[in-house]
C-alpha cells in the first residue's frame, strides 16, 4: 500500500505508540496515509480504538517480520 509518511514505534510501550502516532498525523493533511510500525502487542487493539475515536481510517493492519504494521488515513 502506498503511504505518505512512516513512523517506526518499535521498542515503545503503551501509550507511546498512540501518542507519537497522533503527533505524526497532526503534521499531515487530510487524505494522506501514515504507515506505523510497532512491536507492542497492545497496539493492535489500541490503534483500532484510536482510529475510531479520532475519525481517522484504519485502512489496513497486519504484521511484517514479527512487527505490527498499520496504515492510517488522516480524516
Amino acid at each position: 500500500m502506498e503511504f505518505n509518511k512512516e513512523f517506526d514505534a518499535s521498542g515503545l510501550a503503551c501509550p507511546l505508540p498512540i501518542v507519537k502516532t497522533k503527533k505524526a498525523l497532526a503534521d499531515m493533511t487530510s487524505g494522506q496515509v501514515l504507515r506505523v510500525i510497532s512491536t507492542d502487542p497492545g497496539s493492535v487493539c489500541d490503534m483500532a480504538a484510536f482510529a475510531e475515536q479520532t475519525g481517522n481510517d484504519l485502512l489496513e493492519q497486519g504484521s511484517e517480520n514479527s512487527k505490527y504494521v498499520f496504515y492510517l488515513k488522516k480524516a
